[in-house]
């Protein structure tokens, strides 16, 4: 009779192989779950910065253009758009509201308070990190 020969099975050789492209694609897969999570930590510390930005938005847009300087200061905790102080989610935050006179030729020249423009720059920081800085322009009509 003859014997055959048959291979069955996976070599040595092949099994180090495949654990080898595992270990890759687990390390890849760790590394950039730690992206990911980095990602979503800067895009939820950007989405609170908007958020406490446009409520100094809309304090100063309800405000009277002769009551805007009483701004002129940095809130921690945050305030919001009522002037009342946010929950303990914001206490990490502060709001840096700077409120200045500025000419109505150039926008980045600040003036006397003669003119009837205002240039409110609000700065948003997580502890002494700045996370966002915006500024507008307020008409007195």
């Amino acid at each position: 009779m003859k014997s055959k020969n048959h291979k069955t099975g996976f070599s040595l050789a092949e099994v180090l192989i495949a654990l080898i492209f595992i270990g890759l694609a687990i390390a890849a897969l760790m590394a950039g779950n730690g992206a990911f999570t980095q990602a979503n930590f800067v895009a939820n510390e950007m989405s609170i910065a908007e958020f406490l930005t446009e409520q100094v938005r809309e304090r100063t847009t309800l405000s009277h253009f002769e009551n805007l300087h009483s701004f002129n200061k940095t809130y921690s905790p945050p305030e919001d758009a009522g002037g009342g102080a946010l929950s303990a989610d914001f206490a990490a935050y502060s709001q840096e509201i700077t409120v200045e006179y500025v000419q109505a030729t150039n926008f980045t020249q600040v003036a006397g308070s003669s003119t009837r423009f205002i240039r409110i720059t609000v700065k948003i920081y997580r502890g002494t990190k700045e996370i966002s800085s915006a500024n507008w322009i307020r008409a007195q009509y």
